[in-house]
């Protein structure tokens, strides 16, 4: 993977995503309140937004330079790819 983002920080960002994810089993386990269920979702799913995020601007950033300095157009190409299916998730 590209080295235009910070691999510890984004490391710590998965892990609490997992602690929050964890949280969710145990509260459908204990059966709270479909509100704050539906909360922690959001919470969760904002955090996998914003890592998603962290890492395409790495990856363009990536992509970018990698054009300036070959001319491969193949890493545009694919980047606009990934940037589709990006922007479905």
């Amino acid at each position: 993977m590209s080295s235009n983002y910070n691999k510890d920080s984004l490391i710590r960002r998965l892990k609490r995503i997992e602690g929050q994810v964890r949280g969710l089993q145990k509260m459908l386990e204990e059966e709270r309140r479909c509100a704050d269920i539906l909360t922690q979702l959001s919470a969760v799913k904002g955090a996998l937004n914003k890592t998603a995020e962290e890492i395409m601007k790495g990856y363009t950033k990536s992509c970018i330079l990698e054009y300036e300095e070959t001319g491969n157009e193949k890493m545009l190409d694919e980047l606009i790819q990934v940037l589709s299916k990006f922007r479905e998730i």
